[in-house]
């Protein structure tokens, strides 16, 4: 029988907690049974095992990355949603380094397929004041690689020379502004 208030969103929190405290690495069925005070195998009434644990919990860093950049840029448009997106993007991977990469990484299934969707969804309502810069994919797919790039080598310590981190970043938002800024057309007469 199921020990009373345990069930799968208790597990998979307690698991985002452990993956957001000590990295993806540290994910394991014993390492979550433990700070539950169950056993391990009292794990397996509620998950089946640690590939659906993992798998359930990149579906709620999923939701929770596209919730975040969501309230980053409702009611702003243009280089202010650009600037209030890029900084949640590099938020989330600070304050949330594990469900981070985990909504990198991605899952399986449908529910995470439509969480991913979702995500990108955001990006691109949020660059929607730009106009038809908002709907070229490639556009929106420049605006995710760079702000991953930059998120992942400032949280892997891929930045150590002496300038401003922070000025780097605020550079890389004026650039994707610029980009954003041009008319699909010049873009692609430039390609």
């Amino acid at each position: 029988m199921p020990r009373a208030g345990l069930d799968a969103d208790v597990v998979v929190r307690r698991a985002t907690e452990i993956v957001d405290a000590d990295g993806v690495a540290s994910l394991s069925l014993a390492r979550v049974a433990t700070a539950l005070g169950v056993a391990a195998p009292s794990l397996y009434k509620h998950v089946g095992g640690l590939g659906d644990l993992t798998d359930r919990v990149a579906l709620a860093a999923t939701r929770a990355f596209g919730e975040a950049l969501a309230r980053s840029s409702r009611g702003v448009s243009s280089r202010e949603a650009l600037g209030s997106l890029a900084a949640a993007y590099r938020g989330f991977a600070r304050e949330r380094p594990g469900m981070y990469e985990l909504a990198q990484r991605g899952g399986a299934g449908p529910e995470w397929e439509e969480a991913a969707a979702a995500l990108v969804d955001e990006i691109t309502r949020a660059l929607a004041g730009y106009g038809a810069a908002a709907a070229d994919v490639h556009r929106i797919r420049y605006v995710r690689s760079a702000l991953h790039g930059f998120t992942d080598l400032e949280r892997v310590g891929g930045f150590r020379q002496h300038a401003s981190v922070d000025e780097t970043f605020a550079r890389l938002v004026d650039a994707l502004d610029a980009e954003l800024s041009r008319p699909v057309e010049d873009a692609r007469t430039a390609e």
